[in-house]
């Protein structure tokens, strides 16, 4: 990934660089090529100036003048100048060798478009010298006679070698910022690799066993961090489930033994008396159906609580009254049996939040144990109150009530108090799981008149 992502960042920017510079590198072609035509023009015409009277009185010591004046021009690296007179015999040429002086120019074309009066521009191939040729000629005036036309030649190759020149800066610049790109692009990406090998590291540890390692969440770019809180998150809730499974097999194998050494020791007991004493032996399997019952019971509980927890369901709103009316009425029944009033009210019309089937579940569990702890002729309510964030369902009791240890114990898998000898310690643990999944808190408390107070309280919809 690392040489990867360098290579993909020097790339753009090669890309932008090829983009920006070829366009430019024709561009500076262009402008270099009329920068020295223009300056060759301006030479042309101050030689042209300077010759005029030269030209016009045609006498030696007047030759001899522009003839050292072309030579200096060519000596502080100038073109090349020719200077003919109106039949384009050349007079001054700014060469060492003197026999060019005197040979007629007219055929170049640009001295023949020059001695017409018009100023010549441009670029061909010298037969004579065996090159190409950058070339300007003006006509000299003297009032409106021609005398004469001055030409400047440079050879194209100088053209190419100051364009050269120029260019090769330009892609130095270039080379040397895709250069930094990949500098840039191979520390930003050890950078990144770097967080990512640890982080690579950590799962690996998580992997073989240790879920005590966790991720550093406080380096590397923000997405790399925001992942690692996550990695974290699932470590500590994959220690978490991981605990919970492993406190969950030691309590059922614990709770579990029991019931099954008794139900094998009155079975036992039942085939050895089932020929001498036929009636001890049925009292023996009565006991082991009984155990068999709590058995039963016990695994029912452990199953429901392992859905409970194992369950991620999403809360939604849910109507706390109308749930809170229903189990009510489902438990009506059994309540006049057991001689018990069992009333609810229930006011508010404020939807809470709760996982599907959680608040159902918690107040049946509520209801069955006040019902279990009820004499005959007590009452039971149920009551839903909303204080505007939250709303709480009570289900009040005129039991015996709980010490305030075991209240706080209550909710714990597996334990059951003094007054509880015929329940598994399971259904509050549920109770306590499903409010947990709901983001509510449930909890006991005696009541002052006698009795107790289970309630949960839920978030309420906004």
């Amino acid at each position: 990934m690392k040489w990867r992502f360098t290579a993909v960042l020097m790339i753009v920017a090669l890309l932008v660089v090829l983009v920006q510079d070829i366009p430019l590198s024709n561009q500076l072609r262009v402008a270099e090529r009329d920068r020295i035509i223009t300056s060759l023009e301006r030479d042309a015409f101050v030689l042209a100036g300077r010759s005029e009277e030269s030209l016009e009185a045609n006498t030696s010591t007047d030759h001899a003048v522009i003839t050292d004046l072309a030579r200096q021009y060519r000596a502080a690296g100038g073109a090349r100048v020719v200077i003919v007179d109106s039949a384009g015999v050349a007079l001054v040429t700014s060469d060492d060798d003197r026999s060019a002086v005197g040979s007629s120019y007219r055929s170049r074309p640009e001295i023949a478009q020059a001695l017409t009066g018009q100023i010549a521009t441009g670029e061909r191939y010298s037969d004579t010298l065996q090159e190409q040729l950058l070339y300007v000629s003006v006509p000299v005036f003297g009032g409106a006679k021609i005398h004469g036309a001055v030409r400047l030649t440079y050879p194209a190759q100088f053209v190419t070698d100051s364009l050269n020149r120029r260019l090769f800066t330009l892609w130095l610049v270039a080379l040397t910022t895709v250069l930094l790109a990949g500098i840039v692009g191979l520390v930003l990406s050890t950078t990144i690799t770097r967080t990512l090998k640890r982080l690579k590291e950590t799962t690996e540890h998580l992997a073989e066993g240790r879920l005590h390692v966790r991720a550093d969440e406080t380096t590397g770019a923000p997405e790399l961090r925001s992942l690692s809180r996550s990695f974290n998150i699932m470590a500590e809730r994959l220690d978490a489930l991981l605990e919970q499974q492993r406190t969950f097999a030691s309590n059922a194998s614990h709770q579990l033994r029991t019931p099954l050494t008794a139900l094998r020791l009155r079975l036992e007991s039942a085939r050895t008396l089932i020929e001498t004493d036929p009636q001890g032996a049925a009292d023996r399997l009565l006991s082991a159906e009984t155990e068999a019952d709590r058995l039963g019971g016990i695994i029912e509980g452990l199953l429901l609580l392992s859905r409970t927890e194992s369950s991620s369901a999403p809360v939604e709103p849910v109507d706390l009254d109308e749930i809170a009316r229903e189990r009510v009425e489902h438990w009506r029944p059994l309540a006049q049996e057991s001689g018990v009033t069992l009333e609810v009210d229930a006011h508010s019309s404020r939807p809470v939040l709760a996982v599907p089937t959680a608040a159902e579940q918690i107040i049946d569990n509520f209801i069955d144990n006040a019902l279990t702890v009820s004499r005959p002729g007590g009452s039971i309510t149920v009551r839903v109150l909303d204080d505007r964030r939250q709303t709480t369902v009570h289900v009040l009791d005129e039991g015996p009530g709980m010490p305030p240890e075991e209240t706080e114990r209550a909710f714990e898998r597996f334990w059951r108090g003094s007054a509880d000898g015929a329940g598994h310690g399971l259904g509050l643990a549920i109770v306590a799981q499903l409010a947990s999944a709901s983001g509510a808190t449930v909890r006991l408390t005696n009541r002052p008149e006698g009795g107790l107070d289970a309630s949960a309280r839920f978030l309420n919809d906004r």
